[in-house]
């Protein structure tokens, strides 16, 4: 007879891409993400929470900018509803729903939604294939109001969650611009503007000068393979280099231009400009509104350079308009270019967008795997997608928003001290005696009721330093121990592990004397002696 074959034991190990979250990090999401909620709630924002899974005909193009037609989700077929896929972001549902219920929906829509999103992509150090992602968007309004109070609130998000001002920036941009960009170059190819626009998008990677030799006939990359340039002559490249410097032009000579005109009196040459000109100039104000008023000098010095550059375009002066009232808004607001900053290098998605574009960069500095310098790099982004919501209605709904990578703001919060891995555990209650478990159970049962998280050792008890290793591993700053002794004179052993621990580490054989890390206390004083300790105040 055969021997029968033993089915294998199958391996515990999570799938390629994705990972397991425990305690702490768990907990430290849920602490951010109501911090964040209570943002968007403070804005005027209802929560929402959409189905995880999607048809893949609502969810349409997959991933913006990727030109990979069904890659890069996770999809199956469903009898009855065909091909379905797990939502790869949180904008893609919001067009299904706004469709779907826009009847019982109030207009503008403003939701923000937080969840899990998942996306069939190469993994990678830090990259993963299910993500949280945090969303806010405004669905029905056309005016650059609804941008800018996207950009404002999220600045409010960075700064409540615990990013200072100063190593934050929250930079602008307009899709509109580019687009007169594009015309004033005489770039009207649909493949040309297209090689353009992903040329751009490579702009943080290889800088001014790759930038250049990728617009013309092409680059050696750092493996030493040769990339073909878009073709365009140096003079057709010109107008695309000065959009994307525009803010880094050298504006010094702008400032003394603008004050030497101010003292001559003539506010002329700045155009449509020069009421601005003469706010930021005027000496009839605090000291602390003129210096505010003056950081402005850089975002104008920048539209007017964007300006010059789309030439007679109507789009592109379009969209510099657009830039030029959200900073009105924002300034009005307190919204300088200390938090938010116009800036043409802004290229998130622009074959996406069809406005403005913002992205949240944190500007301070961490070490890398290698132990170089580099700042942490954006953390959030988003913009106006007017075209979304259109494909299920066939009319036009203009919506803005912002998405926020959770995981990557943990771990900037994590680089700045404003979390720790270590979790503060329960205060465990050991057990001395099986029989006296109703009597443990009363105490955790006081503990929580004032609101102290606590439990019983459910393990086997009879082994009790076990007991104390089981409290050290959950990171318990207290265990309580009650004997037959502590029972019959009415008392409680009190054992401060943390203070333990840092008595073990550094005091001498007198301190430790003086300073005991367990003592007993009456049964009645078990919840405001714990108490104490968890405050810091014995």
């Amino acid at each position: 007879m055969a021997k029968v074959k033993k089915t294998p034991r199958p391996k515990a190990q999570t799938p390629k891409g994705f990972r397991d979250y425990f305690g702490a990090e768990v907990t430290q999401r849920a602490e951010m993400l109501q911090a964040i909620a209570g943002v968007y709630h403070r804005y005027g924002f209802d929560a929402l929470e959409s189905s995880a899974v999607e048809t893949v005909e609502a969810l349409g193009k997959f991933l913006p900018d990727v030109d990979r037609p069904n890659e890069g989700v996770f999809a199956w077929e469903d009898d009855a509803e065909g091909w379905v896929a797990l939502r790869y972001d949180l904008t893609a549902p919001l067009a299904r729903v706004y469709a779907q219920h826009r009847k019982d929906l109030p207009l503008p829509y403003r939701r923000y939604a937080m969840g899990p999103v998942w996306r069939n992509e190469k993994p990678g150090p830090g990259r993963f294939r299910q993500f949280y992602q945090c969303d806010a968007d405004t669905v029905g309004a056309a005016s650059v109001a609804a941008d800018a109070e996207i950009c404002a609130m999220l600045a409010d998000v960075l700064e409540t969650v615990g990013i200072p001002r100063g190593d934050y920036i929250v930079r602008v941009n307009n899709r509109k611009v580019l687009n007169g960009v594009l015309e004033a170059m005489g770039v009207t190819d649909e493949g040309q503007q297209a090689a353009v626009l992903r040329t751009i998008d490579k702009f943080d990677k290889v800088g001014e000068s790759g930038v250049r030799e990728l617009l013309g006939k092409g680059r050696l990359d750092a493996s030493g393979a040769y990339i073909d340039g878009v073709g365009l002559s140096d003079a057709q490249a010109e107008p695309v280099i000065g959009f994307l410097t525009a803010r880094q032009h050298d504006n010094s000579g702008f400032v003394e231009e603008l004050f030497f005109a101010a003292m001559e009196g003539d506010l002329k040459k700045f155009g449509r400009f020069a009421d601005i000109v003469s706010t930021l100039i005027s000496d009839d104000r605090e000291s602390a509104d003129v210096h505010f008023e003056a950081q402005n000098i850089l975002n104008l010095a920048t539209l007017m350079r964007l300006e010059e550059i789309v030439g007679n375009s109507e789009i592109g002066k379009e969209g510099v308009r657009e830039l030029d009232e959200m900073v009105a808004l924002l300034t009005a607001q307190g919204y300088g270019p200390d938090r938010i900053v116009i800036d043409p290098s802004v290229v998130r998605g622009l074959g996406y967008y069809t406005g403005p574009v913002f992205e949240a960069e944190l500007t301070f500095e961490i070490l890398d795997d290698k132990g170089r310098k580099r700042q942490f790099g954006s953390v959030a982004g988003g913009g106006r997608y007017d075209d979304l919501v259109k494909r299920f209605t066939g009319q036009a709904v203009p919506a803005t928003g912002v998405s926020i990578g959770v995981d990557r703001l943990l771990a900037a919060l994590h680089e700045k001290g404003r979390m720790h891995n270590v979790a503060q555990g329960p205060v465990v209650v050991t057990v001395m005696d099986r029989d006296r478990m109703p009597d443990y159970q009363a105490m955790v049962s006081e503990l929580r009721a004032a609101g102290i998280r606590a439990e019983v050792y459910l393990g086997n008890p009879k082994n009790f330093g076990n007991q104390l290793k089981y409290a050290d591993r959950r990171g318990s700053p207290v265990a309580v121990i009650a004997g037959e002794d502590e029972q019959a004179r009415g008392v409680v052993q009190i054992k401060d592990l943390v203070l333990g621990a840092r008595i073990a580490e550094n005091a001498s054989l007198e301190e430790w004397k003086e300073r005991p890390s367990q003592y007993e206390v009456p049964r009645g004083e078990l919840v405001a002696r714990v108490r104490a300790i968890l405050d810091g105040t014995t």
